[in-house]
C-alpha cells in the first residue's frame, strides 16, 4: 500500500465528461509498482473506460486479493468503494457484497498467482453464478512479489529469467471461464490500449459475470527471450478476433474501421457493442466454436485477443435467485422478518 498522494488542484481547462469530472478524479494514488509494469497500463485503461462511460465513482466498487496485480485498485479510482480481501478470496467477498447491494458496480481485479492457484475454486463459482461483475486477472505468468516463479499460468516449455524451463501445462482461465459459462470473455494486452479500454467498457455495461485475461509482461521477472508473457512475444505472435466499440443509447460514438464486416451486438441496457470481424469466420456468439479457436490457435503458438464470446441476453445471480429490485442492504425490519405468520406458510410448503 502506498501513502504517495497526488496533487488535488487540476488544471482549469482539462476536459470533463458530462458529470463534470475530469479523467484525474478517477485517478488513485501514485504506483509503487516497476517502472513500466504493464498493470500499470491497465490501471490507465481501466481509468479512461470509466471517465468515457461517464460513472459516478461512488457507485463502483473495486476488490482485489493479494499480489503485485491486487495492490493496483489503490491506484485507480480513489473515490470509489474498495476492499482489500485475503489472498485469492476476492470473488466471494465479492459475490457477497454483490448480494447486499445490487445497486453499486463491481470491478473486481486479481493475478494470475491470486486466481489461478489458491483462488481456482473461488474464480470458477464466481463465473458459473453469473456474478454482475467485471473480472479482471492482470496475468504475467509468474509471482512477481516472490521474486519471479513459475505461476499456474505460465506456458508449457516457457524459460524463467534465470533459465529454468517450465515443464507443466498453464492453466489458461479464459477456456476455463468459457466452459464455466462466463457470459462475456475476453483477452487483452496491456501494450494495446486501444483494444483494452473497450473492452473494459463493454465488460462493466454488461449483466452477468464479465472476465478479461489481460497479458501483463512483468518487466522484472518475466519480459526476457524465452517468455512467451513478454512483451516482444506477445506482439509477434497476437491474433486480434475483433475490434470493438462500444456505442452509448445517449451519446454515440462513430469509428471508422477498415473494409470488412461488422456484427452489432444489443446490450441489456440499450448499449450496442459494435464488433468489426478480423479473423474469417469468428462468431463471438458461438460458446463451442470459441473454444475450438483458441485451441487451435494455442497449438501454433498463438495468442488470441478481442471479445472471444458474449451472450447479450444473459442474466445474473440477482435473476437466479429471484432476489427483490431493492438492495438487500436497503431492507428494514418488516421486510426482513415478515412475522410468524409467513414462515408457517413456508414451513407448510415444504411438508
Amino acid at each position: 500500500m502506498t501513502y504517495i498522494t497526488k496533487p488535488q488542484l487540476h488544471h482549469p481547462a482539462l476536459a470533463k465528461n458530462a458529470l463534470g469530472y475530469t479523467r484525474r478524479d478517477y485517478e488513485g494514488r501514485v504506483s509503487t509498482l516497476c517502472a513500466g509494469c504493464g498493470h500499470d497500463s491497465i490501471s490507465a485503461a481501466i481509468i479512461q473506460a470509466v471517465y468515457e462511460l461517464e460513472l459516478p465513482p461512488h457507485r463502483i466498487a473495486k476488490l482485489s486479493g493479494i499480489g503485485c496485480s491486487s495492490k493496483t485498485p489503490d491506484y485507480f479510482l480513489g473515490h470509489s468503494h474498495g476492499f482489500n480481501t485475503v489472498h485469492g478470496r476476492m470473488p466471494s467477498v465479492l459475490t457477497g457484497a454483490n448480494l447486499a447491494n445490487r445497486d453499486l458496480i463491481y470491478l473486481g481485479v486479481s493475478g494470475d498467482g491470486d486466481s489461478a492457484s489458491i483462488g481456482l475454486g473461488q474464480f470458477a463459482h464466481a463465473m458459473r453464478r453469473g456474478v454482475n461483475m467485471l473480472y479482471i486477472v492482470e496475468n504475467n505468468g509468474v509471482y512477481g512479489l516472490t521474486k519471479g516463479q513459475f505461476s499456474a499460468t505460465s506456458d508449457k516449455g516457457s524459460k524463467s529469467k534465470r533459465g529454468v524451463v517450465n515443464h507443466d501445462a498453464g492453466i489458461d482461465l479464459v477456456s476455463m471461464a468459457l466452459t464455466l459459462g462466463a457470459t462475456f470473455v475476453a483477452r487483452s494486452f496491456s501494450g494495446d490500449k486501444d483494444q483494452l479500454t473497450p473492452l473494459i467498457r463493454a465488460g462493466l455495461m454488461h449483466q452477468g459475470a464479465a472476465f478479461i485475461d489481460c497479458l501483463s509482461p512483468c518487466v522484472q521477472f518475466n519480459n526476457h527471450a524465452g517468455s512467451t508473457k513478454s512483451f516482444d512475444y506477445v506482439r509477434e505472435h497476437n491474433e486480434a478476433v475483433n475490434r470493438l466499440d462500444v456505442i452509448t443509447p445517449r451519446a454515440p460514438i462513430h469509428v471508422d474501421y477498415a473494409p470488412g464486416e461488422t456484427v452489432q451486438v444489443a446490450q441489456h441496457d440499450g448499449s450496442v457493442l459494435s464488433l468489426h470481424k478480423l479473423a474469417e469466420l469468428y462468431d463471438p456468439s458461438d460458446r463451442a466454436a470459441a473454444l475450438g479457436f483458441l485451441q487451435a490457435k494455442q497449438a501454433l503458438g498463438e495468442i488470441v485477443t478481442g471479445l472471444l464470446y458474449i451472450d447479450p441476453s444473459a442474466g445474473d445471480l440477482h435473476e437466479a435467485l429471484n432476489t427483490v429490485e431493492t438492495p438487500l442492504n436497503a431492507l428494514a425490519e418488516p421486510e426482513l422478518v415478515p412475522g410468524a405468520a409467513a414462515l408457517e406458510a413456508i414451513n407448510a410448503s415444504l411438508r
